[in-house]
């Protein structure tokens, strides 16, 4: 199961932002700018980190 995970890294501040945007920051665990936190592939993960792709980062294993 560890290759259906997705690392992903908050880059931008979410104070100022839609209050969904910022549900969908919390609901993937990100609180802090450069926290890096590990969610399962999923499509439900997907589409928030689809909705807020401007403030997050998806980090490649390597």
């Amino acid at each position: 199961m560890a290759d259906n995970r997705l690392k992903v890294q908050l880059v931008r501040s979410m104070h100022g932002r839609l209050k969904t945007h910022q549900d969908c920051v919390r609901g993937l665990g990100l609180r802090r700018i450069r926290q890096v936190v590990e969610v399962e592939d999923t499509p439900a993960t997907r589409g928030m980190v689809n909705k807020v792709q401007y403030m997050v980062r998806v980090l490649e294993d390597g």
